[in-house]
Formats: structure tokens, C-alpha cells, sequence
């Protein structure tokens, strides 16, 4: 099976000098890509200098990651991609363990690595970690990661299991089934957009898995600092964006109203810690998802009756009322 590394790049020269040396190093059973948003810094003169032997692809705008990737996947014949940031490094083998499951499993469209903290390596990386969740309101959370609660890699995340979403921090999927699910979906611009194509991916029967025998190590906040409230902005109305394109049946719109009170509790919280920004961020977040909300509901489309989708419980009452920190103590 053809394999391509595709790196979404936008002024990140200094990324690209300091992870992409360990992907050249180790992904010898690819073809990589630097798909480049339209930068302003020397990005690409740096890449044709220094590697001539990985690919170029030169996106005419800053489409954000969901375009980003929709315009540069667009090129490739590979027959798996892997999404991966530029602020990644990978280890020696990362790869393999994906081609053996892609060959073996045919119904296994997409996965993800497990995922460490490149600063604190022994712990879990907060965009993916051991694997991703979603709560029963559509909240997500990982394996080994909860909120800002981030667990120490002893070997319980070493297994190789089905999970309801992959990190797009490293993202590795079937091109023909990429496009049956319909590529990212654009509206997202970024952050949570691979959550929303996994959730159609098994919404179609396809499994997404876990592997724990392939590792990678990820900066994070790299593009956008984790407690940015921009980030907070599109985590929240994503987040919501998912909820309502594919969650089964009429519940969907008490789901969503139960989000906008336990949102509104989060903004208070935010306002509390002394973080007005963030409150602010939320608030534009509902204006935002109210004002897209015509044009997200036509999307819901052949969406299963009854597929449970969830963990049967809340996340947020869990860790925050209950004090469970850890994935093993949900």
C-alpha cells in the first residue's frame, strides 16, 4: 500500500528545521508532503533547499486546517494518508504498525498513534493522547487525557483498540473512504474537525482504532497556544457543529440545549478564574453555531436511529463533581 506523509505548513520554518529532520529519518515507506498555506516566511525555500526529496504542495490560501488539507490531499493517488503537524516527532517503526492494520483490517478507515507530551515525555499529550472519546453530550476526551488532567504512560495505553476518534495531531486514513465520508468539513476551519469526519466515518460502519505499538511525541500549541481564547472559541462551537451534524434522532436539539447551559456554567467558570477572554470566546462560539445553524442541519444526512455514539456518561460531572481524573476511572 502507497503511504503519504502530508505536513499542513503555514510560517512555520522553525517547526519544519526542528521535526521534519525525525520524519525524513523514519518514514522511509513513504512519500512525504509539506502542503504549504499560502506562508509568508521562508517555509518552502527552506524545505527545497534543505529537503529536496520531500514533495511541495502550495495551497493558494490559508484555508485553515480543514481546507489546508482538502486542497492538498486533493493532488495525491496514495492510498493512505497521514495528516500529521509540523511540530511532531516521530520514532523509529511509527509507520509500520499502520500498514499492518490498514492490509489486515478492511473495515479500519482511519487511526491514530499514541500520542506523548514532546516537553514532559513520560506523560500523555493532551491533542489525542491514547486514543479519543465523546460523552454523552458530545464532549470530547481521551484516553490518558481529561480536560487538563494528563496521565503518566506506565503501559496501560500499550493495546491496540477500537476508539470513536483519532487525533488529527497524527491522523492516518483511507483515501477512498476520506472521501466517502465527505473529506473535513471546511465550516470547522480548525480544531475538532477530525473528530466530526470520525464520527461519519462510523456513522458509514468503518472502525477507528488505536495503536499502541506505534509512538509519536507532539509540542502542542504550536499554531495555538492550548489556553488561547481563540482556541477555546472554536473548540466550543465545533464542538457543537459535530454534535448537531451527526448525532441520531430528535434528541439532538435537547442535547444541544443541555450544551448551552453546561457551556454557560464553563463561561462562569472561565469568568471566576479571572479569565474574561474566555468567557467572551464562548459566548461568540453559541453566536456563531446559531448563526451557522441553517446551513450545519441540512448536513445531517443518513444518520443511524439508535448507533450509540457516546459513553454513557458526562465527562464534565465525572471530573468535575466527582474528582476522576484518569480514563480508567470513568
Amino acid at each position: 500500500m502507497k503511504i503519504a506523509v502530508v505536513i499542513l505548513n503555514w510560517n512555520g520554518r522553525a517547526l519544519l528545521e526542528q521535526f521534519l529532520p525525525s520524519v525524513t529519518q523514519h518514514s522511509k515507506e513513504a512519500t512525504i508532503y509539506v502542503a504549504d498555506n499560502a506562508s509568508t516566511d521562508e517555509s518552502v525555500a527552506f524545505v527545497k533547499a534543505q529537503y529536496p526529496e520531500v514533495k511541495i504542495i502550495q495551497n493558494k490560501t490559508n484555508g485553515g486546517y480543514a481546507k489546508g488539507y482538502n486542497d492538498a490531499l486533493a493532488h495525491l493517488s496514495e492510498e493512505i494518508f497521514v495528516l500529521l503537524n509540523s511540530d511532531v516527532e516521530v520514532t523509529a517503526n511509527w509507520l509500520l504498525p499502520m500498514l499492518t492494520e490498514f492490509k489486515t483490517n478492511p473495515d479500519t478507515a482511519a487511526l491514530q498513534p499514541k500520542i506523548m507530551d514532546f516537553r514532559k515525555r513520560e506523560c500523555f499529550e493532551y491533542a489525542g493522547a491514547a486514543g479519543g472519546y465523546i460523552d454523552q453530550f458530545g464532549y470530547p476526551y481521551c484516553r490518558g487525557r481529561i480536560f487538563d488532567h494528563l496521565e503518566k504512560d506506565v503501559g496501560q495505553y500499550d493495546d491496540s483498540v477500537e476508539i470513536f476518534w483519532a487525533s488529527g495531531a497524527c491522523l492516518a486514513i483511507r483515501k477512498d473512504a476520506f472521501y466517502k465520508a465527505g473529506k473535513l468539513d471546511e465550516h470547522f476551519f480548525a480544531h475538532q474537525e477530525e473528530i466530526d469526519l470520525c464520527w461519519r466515518l462510523y456513522n458509514l460502519g468503518y472502525k477507528v482504532k488505536y495503536l499502541g505499538n506505534s509512538t509519536i511525541f507532539h509540542l502542542g500549541g504550536a499554531t495555538l497556544d492550548t489556553m488561547h481564547p481563540k482556541k477555546t472559541f472554536y473548540n466550543f462551537r465545533n464542538s457543537l457543529f459535530a454534535l448537531l451534524k451527526n448525532a441520531p434522532g430528535n434528541k439532538v436539539f435537547l442535547l444541544i440545549f443541555t450544551r448551552m447551559v453546561l457551556d454557560g456554567a464553563a463561561g462562569f467558570k472561565f469568568l471566576a478564574e479571572g479569565k474574561p477572554a474566555h468567557f467572551s470566546a464562548i459566548l461568540k462560539a453559541h453566536f456563531s453555531f446559531y448563526a451557522h445553524f441553517k446551513q450545519i442541519v441540512k448536513k445531517r444526512k443518513n444518520l443511524p436511529k439508535k448507533k450509540k455514539y457516546f459513553h454513557q456518561i458526562s465527562v464534565v460531572f465525572s471530573y468535575y463533581i466527582l474528582g476522576k481524573k484518569a480514563f480508567s476511572e470513568l
